[in-house]
């Protein structure tokens, strides 16, 4: 452990640029004092339920989403008057589409046919389903099936992929590409990876078979519609500015996954990474694309107005940032890359930004930076090769290292990082399946490794495992077959708890922060992959599914599962976090392809059988 007090910093103050706002076409003033309702059937007059309906106003950016009951029916929360373009859409059907004034008519009733081309209905599937769907009956195909989920979804979503046909030369093509380029698509030299090249020739022969130009051995799997809590729910999307600077020339995402058998949309243009909200109830999210304008961008809750932030990085552009976290007196913390990265303070009331660098005899914020206020207050992030604390009243860093940071057999960066209640702090290192532990008393790291994922070891010969042992460039996005892949992480500021997302394990893993001991908790299905983790003040764990479009609740005393169910394709979230105030729950998501902030609150069946009584006046 390293220290150094406040006169060694290297600060950056009140940094500075603010752009000009963006503002929707919304007509705010208008008051929300309109329930919109309505029903939803199939063609033959059947009642759906647990079907997504969204409204969005004419001119707006903001659409809403809820979901029909088990009788068929919908309740919107109460919309300002206005025309609105109104639709259905299930798994297995076709979009269904309505318009309604709501200064005249408050009822939308919908029809839903069902979805006849089996590649509409394809394209139409979360990334999690088409995993789900590709077959596994024999030994090759269960092992290349893992490889594909491994090593081809470490940077996006399957679904993305998969949406695609291609042969098995075509495929191979794709596949070169993808052992020689960055989670951008940008090359990199000398980069080859060598567990893709170990299965290249299985790999693109399993594509080809299953999603080739013949008949595919794939049959489409499917999942319950939501029911009960999931059902009552209410998602509120924000539509955010593309990045500009990329130059394709449109301000918004053509395809912003609301039609889900167009497909899985490209993330060509995205601006967003992470997103919280302020005391004010408005949306923030980071910036990590390179760009000229956006560091940070805030959104109106109530307008959906934009306005952006810049911290100027010393050559000319933007300065990018990833993480992002609140403190209790509601300032915004996130890692900002002024050319050395370093932490950054966003006061939302005054909009003042500040910058922190850590003495350059400590390493800078990196790795793929995640951020945690703990119970003491103070702020930790992630380093490329351990974890960063910060003390926001003596503007002090504290710095702790892995175990190992290279190896063998490769590198691995920090992933996720947290706090706990007690002050320590926590970090995952990907490619190891290690958890790091910062315990502040002794000074010291701790370093906690997972349990691997012996099924899929024993699915491999003895010169499959022999040659597994001879790479030397594995990563937090190039795991063995059998790793969890432990990503970003979450403590119970209420208990001593941490809760860590594994994408490659599909499972939490539960680790006492003063014991150490590791509870491996597996999701419903092992297709799930998870990503980020917050976890609330009853202990519910709060998880993103990424490749899913799904956000899952896991109640750790009942050991009961929620899953609410996104209502776009493609969103690819990849950072969750819960806000609790006067008994409200808001759950926020920045989405990555569909180019949104989302907004999940629960609602009641009290809520619910109030909204029925209004609508029944």
């Amino acid at each position: 452990m390293t220290d150094s007090r406040a006169h060694t910093l290297a600060r950056i103050a009140s940094v500075l640029l603010t752009s000009a706002a963006v503002v929707t076409l919304a007509p705010a003033a208008l008051a929300a004092d309109q329930l919109l309702s309505g029903a939803v059937t199939s063609a033959s007059g059947e009642k759906l339920n647990g079907v997504t309906v969204s409204a969005k106003l004419e001119g707006s950016t903001i659409t809403t989403s809820v979901y029909t009951d088990e009788t068929g029916n919908y309740y919107f929360p109460p919309l300002a008057a206005g025309k609105y373009k109104v639709w259905a859409q299930a798994l297995g059907f076709e979009r269904s589409n309505g318009e309604v004034d709501l200064a005249a008519n408050k009822r939308q009733d919908l029809s839903l046919s069902t979805i006849t081309d089996q590649e509409r209905r394809w394209r139409q599937l979360p990334g999690e389903l088409m995993i789900a769907s590709l077959p596994e009956e024999s030994a090759d195909d269960a092992r290349i099936k893992k490889i594909f989920m491994n090593q081809c979804t470490g940077c996006h979503t399957p679904s993305y992929i998969l949406q695609h046909k291609f042969d098995e030369a075509g495929w191979n093509k794709i596949i070169n590409l993808m052992k020689t380029v960055n989670n951008r698509g940008v090359p990199q030299p000398g980069q080859n990876n060598q567990i893709i090249g170990l299965n290249q020739k299985e790999l693109a022969a399993y594509l080809g078979k299953v999603r080739g130009p013949g008949e595919s051995p794939m049959k489409i799997k499917d999942r319950p519609r939501p029911t009960g809590e999931a059902a009552r729910a209410v998602w509120t999307l924000y539509d955010i500015p593309l990045n500009q600077d990329v130059g394709i020339g449109t301000q918004y995402q053509v395809n912003d996954g609301t039609n889900w058998a167009l497909g899985t949309p490209s993330y060509l243009m995205m601006i967003m990474h992470d997103g919280g909200m302020d005391l004010d109830g408005n949306l923030w999210f980071t910036s990590n694309a390179f760009n000229k304008n956006v560091t940070l961008g805030r959104v109106d809750a109530k307008t959906g107005e934009v306005k952006h932030f810049r911290v100027n990085r010393n050559d000319g552009r933007a300065a990018n940032a990833h993480g992002l976290t609140r403190d209790n007196e509601g300032n915004f913390w996130f890692d900002v890359d002024t050319g050395r990265r370093g932490l950054g303070k966003m006061d939302p009331k005054t909009e003042k930004i500040t910058v922190y660098q850590s003495p350059n005899n400590m390493s800078p914020l990196g790795g793929a930076v995640t951020l945690d206020v703990d119970g003491t207050g103070m702020v930790w992030a992630s380093a490329p090769d351990g974890v960063l604390r910060f003390d926001p009243k003596e503007e002090r860093f504290t710095e702790f290292k892995s175990k190992a940071f290279k190896r063998a057999s490769g590198t691995s960066n920090t992933y996720g990082a947290a706090g706990d209640r007690s002050g320590n702090g926590w970090w995952a290192q990907m490619g190891w399946d290690t958890i790091g532990k910062a315990d502040v008393a002794t000074g010291t790291t701790v370093e906690i490794k997972l349990p691997e994922l012996k099924a899929e070891m024993d699915k491999l010969s003895p010169a499959q495992l022999a040659a597994y042992e001879k790479v030397t460039d594995l990563s937090n996005g190039n795991p063995l077959p059998w790793g969890q892949g432990p990503r970003r992480m979450g403590t119970d500021k209420n208990a001593d708890v941490l809760w860590v997302g594994n994408s490659w394990g599909s499972s939490f893993a539960r680790i006492d922060t003063k014991t150490n001991e590791v509870t491996m908790v597996p999701f419903p299905d092992k297709a799930m992959q998870a990503y980020h983790i917050h976890v609330d003040n009853k202990h519910n764990v709060w998880g993103n599914l990424w490749t899913n479009d799904q956000v899952v609740k896991y109640d750790p005393t009942a050991k009961q599962w929620t899953t609410f169910e996104m209502p776009v394709r493609g969103s690819e979230s990849r950072h969750v976090s819960v806000y609790e105030r006067n008994g409200v729950t808001n759950v926020v998501l920045s989405t990555y392809r569909s180019h949104q902030m989302f907004l999940l609150t629960p609602r009641s069946d009290a809520d619910i059988a109030a909204l029925k009584a209004q609508v029944a006046k």
